[in-house]
């Protein structure tokens, strides 16, 4: 898959193109962090430490340069592609949980948003952002981590299912997708999925649950679909009662060996 894609042609576009603004606090937490880093070409890492958090910075194939955290260390990787209403330091929680877990974590901000830009960032409903995922996985994966593991989140998510239609054999390990579905068709997912979705999450259109059912309905491989009670969207998810449940969900997926 390549050239400039459309993020969404759904929509969930509108959601988030109307939220951007509104993001702007958290930008500001994430930027804080990122200012520390070093840019570095290509995919060579500029770190710098600092509550054992590394702020690094690489390129995506089309030349678009992206601002990212790193957490833990080891060969089993995960990114975490955020949402429209947030950058990568929303992640933090969860980054530092699955650290623990010993997984390597990435998040990174998407061109656009923090410290991120590239082409089709003044377009961002045209933007390839299924390629600032895979420079992430390629990051990880020159940095070590053998295996890689995606988790997105609204319009992140959708990028990372497409993805991980457009990357090589073997690139993304697994997939995990919170109130997501692909721009490609879903029958072109080759890896096993998770997906995470409150029963009661709307948008101005109604209810998304319908349309990703029908997507997730049609991945051939092994996929999991859990339903939540409520309306919380994609990482909103994490800030209810609910939301220790969906680390549980997560960290269990992506366990070697997991069933």
């Amino acid at each position: 898959m390549g050239g400039k894609q459309p993020l969404r042609n759904d929509r969930q576009m509108r959601d988030w193109i109307g939220m951007r603004r509104s993001a702007l606090p958290l930008l500001f937490a994430s930027m804080v962090v990122a200012h520390f880093g070093i840019h570095a070409k290509g995919t060579t890492p500029s770190v710098r430490s600092e509550a054992r958090i590394e702020s690094v910075v690489f390129t995506a194939d089309d030349g678009a340069v992206i601002h990212a955290d790193v957490y833990g260390t080891g060969d089993r990787g995960v990114v975490l592609a955020h949402g429209g209403q947030f950058t990568r330091g929303s992640w933090k929680p969860q980054a530092e949980q699955l650290a623990r877990a010993g997984f390597h974590v990435l998040a990174f901000d998407f061109r656009g948003f923090g410290q991120s830009h590239g082409p089709g960032d003044s377009d961002l409903d045209t933007a390839p952002m299924h390629l600032d995922v895979l420079a992430a996985v390629r990051f990880l994966r020159k940095a070590g981590a053998k295996k890689v593991a995606v988790v997105g989140a609204s319009f992140g998510g959708s990028a990372a299912a497409d993805a991980s239609i457009a990357s090589a054999p073997g690139e993304i390990d697994r997939l995990v997708l919170l109130a997501a579905d692909g721009d490609g068709p879903a029958a072109k997912i080759q890896v096993p999925l998770l997906e995470i979705i409150a029963r009661d999450d709307a948008n101005d259109d109604g209810l998304r649950l319908p349309a990703i059912r029908a997507w997730f309905n049609k991945v051939p491989t092994r996929k999991k679909l859990i339903i939540l009670d409520g309306t919380a969207h994609a990482q909103f998810l994490f800030q209810t009662g609910q939301g220790a449940r969906v680390m549980d969900q997560i960290l269990h997926f992506l366990r070697p060996g997991s069933k």
